[in-house]
């Protein structure tokens, strides 16, 4: 074969590849915003089913826990750390399960206190709630 022919060769293999790297790189990126399930998610449903066993934690900043707010979730972001552990700390026991939630499916404030309530906390049984705050509202109708 010459170096010509070769050359075709490889040209025409690369086209027949291209539509499905484009396809991958495509899937990839539409896919990548969100993220997967994992075993610490809860949805809405489940979580109610916990009745009093559920400690429920929203991670939203502060100004949209004022304005509403799982009934009797205490606020917990990551900017008021410090401030508000204490209280969430003085209120949890052992058999409860925490049930982390902020305002959207990919918001990462819910992924973030629950890692931290995880490893520099100590806590088990420490669970995001599927969906956010959306998902609780959307349960509520």
């Amino acid at each position: 074969m010459t170096r010509r022919a070769a050359r075709q060769v490889l040209l025409i293999l690369s086209l027949a590849l291209l539509p499905a790297v484009v396809q991958a790189v495509y899937m990839r990126n539409r896919l990548s915003w969100r993220q997967p399930a994992t075993a610490d998610e809860v949805s809405v449903q489940e979580a109610k089913s916990w009745g009093r066993e559920a400690m429920w934690i929203d991670a939203r900043p502060g100004t949209e826990y004022e304005k509403e707010h799982v009934p009797g979730a205490l606020p917990l972001s990551t900017d008021e750390w410090d401030n508000l552990l204490p209280a969430v700390l003085n209120s949890w026991s052992p058999e409860r399960k925490l049930v982390v939630y902020c305002s959207k499916q990919t918001c990462g404030a819910s992924r973030e206190v629950a890692r931290r309530l995880r490893e520099e906390a100590g806590l088990k049984n420490v669970f995001v709630l599927t969906g956010g705050w959306e998902a609780w509202k959307s349960s509520e109708k």
